[in-house]
């Protein structure tokens, strides 16, 4: 389910600006959406769209635990369904070529009507039918702990998901009310794949064994690490005009040269400087820039035992940090007027954006203030007390740019005689140590959706029992619960974004996670590429996109 969760980037690719004053794109025009629009009859039949992935998939359920990432997000937008599609504006509508409709048909109880599509069938000829409702359902509501989900927000309120009118129709009728029903069922499977834990645990893990959208599985190379798909002969809405995608993984260093040697169409340029002087310098590469679902930060680890399980402490470590610093060092020369991000739930742009970050505002003499009073006196640079130093252990990914914010923070909370030690990891190795809690400081980036109290409420609500669900710094609060427990069942979208926003501030006051800034949504695409770019807050499409004849 999409807005069940916020996508994890995959390497938290951020980048470096390079040196030197001034902007060198101020005058870059930013649309809602970016994707040099045309009309299919412009768009010529065949062809193969080449982009690049930060990680290999080794599991390709995106509700199983392993396989929530921005990789696996793009591979399922082309080959599994998704009952609404959400548009630039962060708004959804209903895919028709799988729901005739979703009505909600009863406020009290809660209940909604999905009618399916009669031509909507997965790609071993089984039609879909209400049961794969029923099946999704099960496999993701947390009543059996063998399935191996990252998140149960929406579906732990259904209370029974049943036969309409005939097989082509599923009632699901909700114990509480839960607002954002619409993210629910996406990207959805068919009852095979999701019937037991071992099938929605492990069928998935080498391929997509079941597909229903314009695209197919072709051929998946784990030598070449190359993901193949192609156009589905037996899809039953708008052909899809390209014949192929080809998702390959790169490095973030080699995408530019990779475009350049005609290997790759398409990269992200985001915050780094050099890569969008190398689309705008490559023959027959443009940049389109729209604004991106992505925000950088730094998430604590809470957790009982460890060292920033003390509030007092973390608050003083996210008081240490210059955000605003960061921002203009990062993205200054592409964003001039960049600012922090200071929500965890709104992205700036949003109309429901509110800045909270000054419930924990960058004070430096306020945060030494504070380490005095615990404790943690000086000793030499750093601090120590009780004969421990205080030293925090920072981890984050390997691209070399992400290395540059590492070493601001190393050396901003140095100020305040805190000693950061950093450990640059690979995907391999990131991953395993943010969710198994192996560190105390720890940089990635998160993505928005359409549903944010339900996206995020397993990121900022508490851990439930051993499932620290995607809370990966372990805290959480009571108060933030019942806010989520209240907004999450909140229909009416006003009082929803208030009570959102009421949450974020506890969010920052518990000193969870300290909010960078959003990473910039350009990237590089090949000149003659049509109905693709950058879609902002759009899902990407994949069907009306090609080459231009």
């Amino acid at each position: 389910m999409r807005a069940r969760l916020i996508v994890l980037l995959a390497v938290s690719a951020l980048a470096l600006t390079a040196c030197g004053g001034g902007s060198a794109v101020q005058d870059r025009t930013v649309h809602p959406i970016d994707i040099n629009p045309h009309p299919r009859d412009q768009i010529r039949d065949g062809g193969t769209l080449r982009l690049p992935i930060d990680i290999f998939p080794n599991n390709y359920n995106y509700n199983q635990v392993d396989g929530t990432n921005s990789d696996i997000l793009a591979i399922t937008e082309a080959t599994l369904p998704y009952q609404f599609t959400t548009m630039p504006d962060g708004g959804v509508v209903l895919n028709h070529d799988y729901l005739t409709s979703a009505v909600l048909t009863s406020t009290a109880p809660q209940v909604v009507t999905y009618t399916i599509n009669p031509k909507a069938t997965w790609s071993d000829g089984t039609p879909f039918s209400w049961r794969d409702f029923e099946s999704y359902w099960k496999s993701l509501n947390g009543s059996n702990p063998a399935y191996l989900v990252s998140g149960t927000v929406g579906y732990q309120d259904i209370t029974s998901v049943t036969r309409g009118v005939d097989d082509k129709q599923a009632v699901v009728t909700f114990g509480k009310p839960f607002a954002e029903w619409q993210g629910l069922f996406s990207p959805f499977a068919p009852s095979s794949l999701t019937s037991t834990p071992e099938a929605f645990n492990t069928a998935w893990k080498s391929t997509l064994p079941v597909t229903a959208g314009p695209f197919t599985i072709d051929s998946i190379d784990q030598t070449r690490k190359t993901v193949t798909l192609k156009r589905d002969p037996k899809w039953w809405g708008t052909p899809a005009k390209l014949d192929r995608i080809i998702f390959t993984q790169y490095e973030q260093s080699a995408q530019a040269d990779a475009l350049a040697n005609n290997e790759l169409d398409y990269y992200e340029i985001g915050a780094d400087l050099n890569l969008l002087r190398r689309a705008q310098t490559t023959p027959g590469a443009v940049v389109r820039d729209a604004p991106s679902q992505y925000s950088y930060q730094v998430t604590m680890n809470g957790a009982g035992g460890a060292l920033l399980s003390d509030l007092p402490l973390r608050q003083a470590v996210v008081q240490g940090i210059d955000r605003t610093a960061i921002t203009k060092q990062m993205i200054g020369q592409i964003e001039p007027d960049a600012k922090p991000n200071g929500n965890h739930l709104y992205n700036p742009g949003s109309k429901y954006y509110q800045d909270h970050a000054g419930e924990l505002p960058f004070d430096r003499a306020k945060a030494e203030q504070t380490l005095d009073s615990l404790g943690w006196v000086r000793a030499g640079a750093g601090r120590q007390k009780d004969g421990k130093q205080l030293t925090l252990r920072l981890v984050f990914g390997e691209s070399p740019t992400n290395q540059d914010i590492a070493k601001a923070i190393q050396n901003q909370l140095a100020q305040i005689g805190v000693t950061v030690e950093l450990h640059q990891l690979g995907v391999a190795e990131l991953f395993p140590n943010i969710t198994t809690g192996n560190f105390d400081l720890a940089f990635f980036g998160w993505g928005t959706t359409s549903s944010p109290l339900s996206s995020s409420v397993n990121i900022y609500g508490s851990p439930i029992g051993d499932n620290v669900r995607e809370n990966y710094g372990r805290i959480g609060t009571p108060e933030i619960d019942a806010l989520y427990d209240q907004g999450i069942t909140q229909l009416d979208d006003t009082k929803r974004a208030e009570i959102g926003n009421r949450i974020d501030k506890l969010v920052w006051q518990q000193a969870h996670s300290v909010m960078i800034y959003t990473r910039p949504g350009a990237v590089a695409v090949r000149g003659n590429l049509a109905n693709f770019g950058t879609f902002g807050l759009a899902d990407r499409n994949y069907i009306d996109a090609g080459f231009l004849k």
